[in-house]
């Protein structure tokens, strides 16, 4: 999962790792599918539970005077939140595996 590089910043991302999001040949177009729909989903998702707290017909109502790219930003948004909190997850825990394998010393400030 991580490399042997001693910076979290440093490490080289590869999608053919992940054959299953991004089959080989066509990283690029699923990566762009995913772009526009993925936030859309979430949008959706947040309109219908938060906004109109889980009731069809208000969501629905909601959905028609609503247009897809207000909807998508909305969906940005909170997936970008995510992203942004996995990522320093990760970094949280590649910086605690370099501290067990004794490669970085902690020192209190």
């Amino acid at each position: 999962m991580y490399s042997n590089s001693n910076s979290f910043a440093q490490q080289n991302v590869n999608l053919s790792k992940t054959p299953l999001f991004f089959p080989a040949g066509l990283e690029k177009v699923f990566l762009t599918i995913y772009f526009v729909t993925l936030p859309y989903i979430f949008g959706l998702i947040f309109l219908f539970f938060y906004v109109a707290k889980g009731r069809t017909e208000l969501f629905l109502s909601i959905n028609e005077n609503s247009s897809f790219i207000l909807t998508w930003a909305i969906g940005y948004e909170i997936l970008a939140v995510l992203i942004i909190l996995y990522i320093i997850k990760s970094a949280i825990a590649f910086s605690a595996k370099n501290m067990q394998g004794g490669t970085t010393k902690f020192k209190r400030p």
